[in-house]
C-alpha cells in the first residue's frame, strides 16, 4: 500500500484540493500538508487541522520554503506506512538500496538539487562548470522508499578536454549502473544541442528516464518555455527549483514509478571504511581504479584532478571494504579556489568517518613536509594507518633498493613509529593484495581490547624494570590501568601525581605495551587520572 501527500493552501484548504484527487486517492494512505502555514491565520490553521482528524485524516501545515520541513513531511507520510514495513520486516524483506542517477549539462544545477533532495550539503556546488567531477553516493528517502542518489559530472560529448572527457565518461558508466537516470536541463538556457545529444545518449541506454527542468524559479502556471523540451522526446519534463525546493515533490513520485520491488539485504557495518590520502598526483585514484577493477575513477597526470570524496564498495576473499578516495590535501597557502578549499575539507571528512588511512607517497618524489601533514591529521584523529609507497615500479633496484627506503621512511615517520609501509604499484598492480592484507590487520588492531589484568602485568614488569621519575623526593606511583575504549585503543592511568608521569616514561610504556600485544598499525592513547581526582591530562 503506497502513501500519498496532498499540498494545499494553509489559507484556503478546501479550495484549493482538486476535486479529481478523490478518485486517485480512493483506499490510499494520505498525509494532507497545508503549506504557507506563515501566511494563514493561525487559529483557523488549527481548526483545519482539527477538521481533518475528525475525519481520520493525518494533516500537518508548515512553510514547505525552509528546509528542515521537508524532513518532517518525510517523517509523517513513512508513519503511514508503519503497518506495511512491519508486515514486510516480518517476511524478511527490506527494501535495497536503488541507484538514480542525476545527470545533465554542466552548470544547470545537478548538484544544488542533489544537496536538496538529501538533505545535506554533499556535493561541492559553484557556479562554474565542471566542479562535479566524479560520482557521489547518498541515499535519500522518500515516501518511504530510500534509494541511493547519484551525483555525476556535466556530460560534454564532443569535448577534446582530458578532464571534460573523462568526466563524460564517469557518467556514462554511471548511467550503465542505474536504474533511473535524472536528465537536468536548464530552463534559461532552453533545450541546447548538447542537451540534444545527452537525450539521445540516455535513449539508447535503455534505462528509464526523468526529464527535469530546473530552474523553474515562479510557482504557479508552467511557463512557456517549458514546453520546447517536450522536444527532446523524453516524455513529460517536470519543473523544478533546486534552489527553492519546488517541483522536486512531484520530480521523485516519477522517480519511485521506476524502482524495482525487489529486496535484498544491505548491511555495510562489518565493513573496512578505508581513506585514501595524500598529496595531489601520487596516484590515489590510480589505486581505487586497480582496487575496484573499473574506471572508478578519474585519474590524470593534472594535479588536483579529484575534488570529490568517492566511495566504492569492493568485496572480495579478504573481506568487505568501503575505499573512499579523495581530493589530494594541498599546503594551505596553495589553497586558492573556492572549490579547492571545498575539497580539502572533504579529504579531511572522509578521514573523519574512516577507519582505516591508507597514506599515498610518491615513490618517485619520497618523502615530503606535505606527506607529514597528511598522516599527521590521520595520526591525530586515531585511526588506523598504513604508508602505501606508489609507482614503485619506477625505482630503479639494486640489492637493498627497499631496505634502505624504508629505513629512511621510518625516519621520516618518526612520529608515526607503528606505522607498516607497502610498496605497491597502480600501474601494475604489485602487492595490492598485500595491501588488502594490511588494511585489514591494522584495522583489527585499532579495534583491539586487552584485558585489564593482562595490562596490569605488563605494567608490574614495566614499572620493576624501569623505575618511574621522581621529582624533589617525590616519586611516580603508578597504581594500574585499564583500557576504556578502541578505535583508538585508549587507556586510563591512575597514578599519584600527574606531572610526574613524563612524556619520555609514557614512550617507555607504550613500548612495552606494543612489544607484548603488538597493537601495529594504530594510534594508542593514554589519559593520565590522579587518585581520587577528576582531572585527566
Amino acid at each position: 500500500m503506497y502513501k500519498r501527500q496532498v499540498l494545499l493552501d494553509a489559507r484556503i484548504p478546501k479550495s484549493s484540493f482538486n476535486p479529481l484527487l478523490e478518485e486517485v486517492l480512493n483506499n490510499r494512505n494520505v498525509l494532507y500538508v497545508l503549506t504557507k502555514k506563515d501566511k494563514a491565520d493561525s487559529i483557523e490553521t488549527l481548526k483545519w487541522l482539527a477538521y481533518y482528524e475528525k475525519q481520520n485524516k493525518r494533516a500537518i501545515a508548515l512553510d514547505a520554503r525552509e528546509l528542515k520541513n521537508s524532513k518532517v513531511i518525510v517523517k509523517e507520510a513513512t508513519n503511514l506506512l508503519v503497518e506495511k514495513r512491519a508486515k514486510d520486516l516480518a517476511r524478511g524483506l527490506k527494501p535495497r538500496a536503488i541507484k538514480t542517477m542525476i545527470v545533465g549539462i554542466p552548470n544547470v544545477g545537478k548538484s544544488t538539487l542533489f544537496n536538496k533532495l538529501i538533505g545535506q550539503r554533499l556535493s561541492i556546488v559553484e557556479d562554474t562548470p565542471g566542479v562535479t567531477r566524479d560520482r557521489i553516493y547518498a541515499k535519500c528517502e522518500w515516501l518511504g522508499h530510500e534509494f541511493m542518489l547519484v551525483d555525476t559530472g556535466g556530460i560534454e560529448p564532443e569535448s577534446d578536454d582530458i578532464i571534460l572527457a573523462q568526466m563524460r565518461r564517469q557518467a556514462e558508466l554511471a548511467i550503465l549502473k542505474a536504474d533511473v537516470t535524472i536528465l537536468v536541463t536548464d530552463l534559461k538556457c532552453g533545450v541546447t544541442a548538447t542537451d540534444y545529444e545527452v537525450a539521445q545518449m540516455l535513449l539508447k541506454s535503455g534505462k528509464p528516464i526523468v526529464l527535469c527542468v530546473n530552474k523553474v524559479d515562479n510557482v504557479g502556471e508552467p511557463p512557456m518555455e517549458l514546453y520546447e523540451f517536450y522536444n527532446l522526446g523524453l516524455g513529460e519534463p517536470f519543473p523544478v527549483s533546486s534552489v527553492h525546493g519546488h517541483g522536486t515533490g512531484d520530480l521523485l513520485d516519477e522517480v519511485l514509478k521506476y524502482l524495482p520491488e525487489e529486496n535484498e539485504e544491505d548491511d555495510d557495518d562489518d565493513s573496512i571504511k578505508v581513506a585514501v590520502i595524500g598529496k595531489p598526483n601520487v596516484g590515489k585514484s590510480s589505486i581505487i581504479n586497480k582496487i575496484c577493477g573499473e574506471e572508478r575513477v578519474i585519474v590524470s597526470n593534472i594535479a588536483g584532478t579529484t575534488r570529490d570524496a568517492t566511495d566504492s564498495v569492493v568485496e572480495n576473499e579478504k573481506g568487505k571494504f568501503v575505499f573512499i578516495d579523495t581530493a589530494g590535501i594541498r599546503r594551505k597557502s596553495k589553497v586558492l579556489e573556492t572549490i579547492e578549499k571545498y575539497s580539502v575539507l572533504r579529504a579531511y571528512m572522509a578521514v573523519d568517518r574512516a577507519d582505516v588511512a591508507v597514506i599515498v607517497i610518491d615513490a618517485t618524489v619520497g618523502f615530503t613536509e606535505q606527506d607529514s601533514k597528511v598522516a599527521g591529521y590521520a595520526h591525530e584523529k586515531g585511526k588506523a594507518c598504513v604508508v602505501a609507497v606508489n609507482k614503485w615500479d619506477a625505482i630503479e633496484k639494486e640489492t637493498n633498493t627497499m631496505n634502505d627506503f624504508q629505513k629512511k621512511l621510518q625516519d621520516d615517520f618518526s612520529f608515526m613509529s607503528y606505522v607498516p609501509f607497502v610498496f605497491i604499484s597502480a600501474k601494475t598492480g604489485l602487492r595490492m593484495d598485500k595491501l588488502f592484507d594490511t588494511i585489514k590487520f591494522v584495522a583489527e588492531q585499532n579495534s583491539i581490547r586487552i584485558p585489564t589484568g593482562r595490562l596490569n602485568d605488563v605494567l608490574a614488569y614495566a614499572t620493576q624494570r624501569v623505575q618511574p621519575p621522581s621529582d624533589k623526593g617525590r616519586r611516580l606511583k603508578i597504581y594500574y590501568m585499564t583500557q576504556v575504549s578502541t578505535k583508538p585503543p585508549t587507556f586510563v592511568f591512575f597514578v599519584n601525581r600527574a606531572d610526574l608521569y613524563h612524556f619520555s616514561y609514557q614512550r617507555y610504556i607504550e613500548n612495552q605495551i606494543r612489544e607484548t600485544f603488538g597493537l601495529e598499525g594504530t594510534p594508542i592513547v593514554f589519559k593520565i587520572r590522579e587518585r581520587d581526582k577528576d582531572d585527566v591530562k
